[in-house]
């Protein structure tokens, strides 16, 4: 469109000066007044239209003059322009196909185009990475850092966070924090802080990716679930770890692998009535096998309220081999070994896997019952590798269909639920 432009602008600029000159033409010289220069000793004259169109074409014809000069050098100009985004174009190519000396070098003459240069600088140092020349691949980021700051940062802190060094990679991509990080940059900075045990400011970083679009929208709810765990974990006291859970969102609250962070970390931090509380609040609104698992194994007492909490929740799951686990730890830490060992079978018949066996040893062991203890161990790691487990002697025909057997499960309408795959 250019071209055309500028033949649309002579063409009318010649229209206007034929019409001018016809204009002038008709009109009475002295009339409109006259312009005299004098120079060397000599008068020069004319009248005032004449001498403004006089001066007009001296102006175009400098300036045709000037762009005629200029002719040569734009056109090599544009010529190399073309040249470097060729290499640039053929250097990535060249990059993803592995072929790594082919493509520093074609890159490495991209480097000099001023728009194109920083993207070839930074393909040049994963060229130099490829072939492991890590002396040519700090000379191309030092050149990159003088073109473009923020892109070496940003290269630099993914280089470093990729040798597994979060902290020099942080410091690496604070350097740039003069200027907004680009969305990168932002995601590189979260995962940094999250790998050295800054999670809570990694997640206040969450914002900002969401309103660039740093991320997909399921692995952005991914990672914010994951810093949301991380900052409960990391809770230096329960001040703390109270108001990291009151300023989660509500639906991120009842997440499971959140409440069980925070459970978790509020009975390390003797907070029992809270880790207690938490649980069965998400227990009863949402039923969840881990959830479960831990409300059975942590240290925070109430032995009576949780068995008869466990015991509800059977009577909506009879097949939940979690449950059933969850109630033989609870039963065993009241000294009740006999029940225990009953639960512990039929969550064994019901899939509870290595962690059922393996609490079957310890109750063995602290039984005194040593030689069954010891084929119980051995079950436990035989179904941790995947492999059958051995029947214990002692069973017979009418308990094994005991442990099989659970009661119907039907929904509000009293049909019967299927089984969950």
């Amino acid at each position: 469109m250019k071209p055309y432009r500028s033949l649309v602008v002579l063409l009318s600029m010649a229209v206007l000066g034929v019409l001018a000159a016809q204009w002038l033409t008709r009109q009475d010289p002295a009339a409109l007044g006259r312009v005299i220069v004098r120079a060397g000793g000599h008068d020069y004259g004319a009248s005032l239209p004449t001498a403004v169109l006089v001066l007009v074409l001296a102006w175009l014809l400098l300036a045709l003059a000037w762009q005629t000069l200029r002719l040569p050098f734009r056109i090599w100009g544009r010529y190399r322009t073309r040249q470097s985004r060729a290499r640039l174009l053929d250097g990535l190519r060249a990059l993803q196909c592995g072929q790594w000396t082919r493509s520093e070098r074609l890159l490495a003459g991209a480097g000099r185009d001023p728009r194109a240069g920083p993207a070839a600088l930074a393909a040049a140092v994963r060229a130099a990475e490829g072939r492991g020349d890590e002396a040519a691949a700090q000379s191309w980021l030092a050149a990159l850092e003088e073109r473009d700051p923020a892109l070496h940062a940003v290269l630099q802190g993914e280089r470093l966070l990729e040798r597994g060094r979060p902290v020099d990679a942080v410091n690496a991509l604070d350097v740039a924090a003069a200027q907004p990080l680009p969305p990168r940059g932002l995601v590189l900075r979260v995962r940094a802080l999250a790998a050295i045990g800054r999670a809570g400011e990694a997640y206040g970083l969450l914002g900002a990716l969401r309103q660039q679009s740093a991320l997909p929208p399921a692995e952005l709810a991914r990672l914010e679930t994951e810093l949301a765990t991380q900052c409960l974990e990391e809770a230096a006291d329960a001040n703390l770890l109270a108001e990291r859970w009151e300023t989660l969102p509500k639906p991120l609250r009842a997440q499971s692998p959140v409440v069980a962070a925070y459970a978790a970390r509020a009975a390390a931090l003797r907070w029992h009535d809270a880790a207690l509380r938490h649980l069965d609040h998400a227990l009863d609104t949402r039923f969840d096998e881990s959830l479960v698992d831990l409300y059975g194994r942590l240290p925070i007492g109430h032995v009576d309220s949780r068995r008869a909490s466990v015991q509800r929740w059977l009577q909506a799951h009879p097949a939940s081999p979690a449950l059933l686990l969850a109630l033989a730890r609870l039963a065993r830490q009241q000294g009740q070994w006999l029940q225990a060992q009953e639960f512990l079978h039929r969550a064994i018949a019901q899939g509870g896997g290595a962690d059922a066996w393996e609490e079957l040893g310890h109750g063995l062991a602290a039984a005194g019952d040593d030689a069954l203890a010891r084929r119980a161990y051995a079950n436990a790691l035989r179904v941790a590798r995947g492999e059958a487990a051995e029947e214990l002697p002692g069973r017979d025909l009418r308990e094994k269909i005991y442990d099989l057997a659970v009661v119907e499960e039907r929904d509000e309408f009293g049909m019967p639920r299927l089984p969950q795959p």
